[in-house]
């Protein structure tokens, strides 16, 4: 078979394409391609698929295409260009590539495959481009699927912030619950942040929405009630962050416990911060002993954890009623403690309470969207932080959007 014949296979050129010539570098571990067409030949114009005939051509381009075996490899072509009475001159769509795009549509599918296993330098070195031509692949198959993706009702939502560097940068998340994908993603963690989501769904696609997952966030709250129709009995604050918040509690206790045995000589908290953390069936096996050495102790620190532990009670009710009844319980016992920061995690869960309780009707928690949050830090360990929010942000749409990324 002809060099020729053997690319035209290869390139799966169709009619009137045809290669005209092509020229091995050994040296250069390079092979270039050409294509071109015969001169009688009618186009469609890309916009309105009229068929008009050959104007004129553009400047040779050059697409990179799949490796053949350790040689690099580039296809070379001048775009037809027709006279559109109603577009004017325009360049035809040509077959192997997609407009503006200097890579073939086989090559892209390889790229954006091996860009999902590895990070970008990893892929840089694998696909032999650059750190920039690498981006430009993400970016145009992260902006591929965002407009193939269809408008549907997401039934249950959770917002969160994820930091995006330092100097306090966050970015809103807005993930779907039930498929695990992030929908939207806002700079910053503002009411308009999260309103930005809410501007571009329709009156049904709002509607729709049955529950918003959250934390006790002021401003997505604020979106949230200004936006999504009754809101008051759709917003479910996150069990997680409401555990989180009576934690910090319980270290600030603790925090100030130390401080007080280690002023009179005694170490007994010394290297204890991270067992209040942990509920009793989470204790590391190897310190369960010590763990349990210090519950039996009169400490505060021991009061404040009990207290944070049976406050888990409140999610595995099943009757509402129940669950209002232990939450009356546990306040009344959390506000009498005589420990001061537990008095005011407290005073702050009741504030909530109505849209903690919202949980018996909508048994969701962010914990979907945590799990994003995790994958979200592995990218942005992978790259090393990013200096370019809006790399980021393509980063996250590119790996956790559920987006159809390959070219057509």
């Amino acid at each position: 078979m002809e060099d020729t014949a053997l690319y035209q296979y290869l390139l799966n050129l169709q009619l009137p394409w045809r290669v005209s010539y092509v020229n091995l570098d050994v040296n250069g571990q390079r092979v270039d391609v050409w294509a071109e067409h015969p001169e009688a030949v009618a186009w469609a114009c890309p916009h309105c698929a009229k068929t008009l005939p050959l104007s004129d051509h553009a400047e040779e381009r050059t697409w990179r295409h799949l490796d053949s075996c350790q040689f690099q490899t580039y296809l070379h072509a001048r775009i037809p260009r027709v006279e559109c009475g109603v577009h004017g001159v325009v360049q035809v769509t040509v077959p192997w590539a997609e407009p503006r795009s200097r890579f073939t549509l086989l090559f892209e599918r390889l790229a954006i495959d091996v860009l999902r296993q590895c990070d970008v330098s990893g892929a840089t070195r694998i696909l032999r481009i650059s750190w920039d031509e690498a981006w430009g692949l993400m970016e145009r198959a992260v902006t591929r699927g965002r407009q193939r993706k269809t408008r549907t009702v997401v039934r249950r939502i959770g917002v969160d912030e994820k930091a995006a560097a330092t100097g306090h940068r966050y970015l809103t998340l807005v993930c779907d619950l039930e498929a695990g994908t992030v929908e939207h993603i806002a700079e910053d963690r503002k009411q308009e942040s999260l309103e930005s989501y809410y501007a571009g769904l329709s009156p049904e696609q709002l509607d729709g929405i049955e529950a918003v997952a959250m934390d006790m966030w002021e401003p997505y709250i604020q979106a949230t009630r200004a936006k999504v129709p009754k809101a008051a009995e759709k917003i479910v604050f996150d069990r997680f962050h409401i555990m989180g918040h009576v934690g910090k509690a319980v270290d600030t206790v603790r925090r100030q416990e130390h401080r007080e045995l280690m002023a009179a000589g005694d170490e007994t908290l010394k290297g204890s911060k991270y067992l209040w953390l942990y509920s009793r069936e989470n204790v590391p096996e190897r310190r369960r002993d010590e763990f349990n050495a210090l519950i039996r102790q009169e400490l505060n620190v021991g009061r404040a954890w009990a207290i944070k532990e049976a406050l888990r009670r409140l999610w595995h009710y099943v009757y509402p009623a129940s669950g209002v009844k232990f939450w009356k319980r546990w306040y009344f016992w959390a506000t009498h403690s005589r420990l001061e920061p537990i008095r005011k995690a407290a005073e702050t869960v009741r504030r909530h309470i109505d849209n903690i309780l919202t949980y018996y009707q909508h048994p969701v928690t962010n914990a979907m969207s945590e799990g994003l949050n995790s994958q979200i830090q592995k990218i942005k360990s992978m790259a090393c932080g990013f200096r370019n929010i809006e790399h980021f942000k393509t980063a996250i749409y590119f790996h956790c959007g559920g987006l159809d990324l390959h070219p057509c």
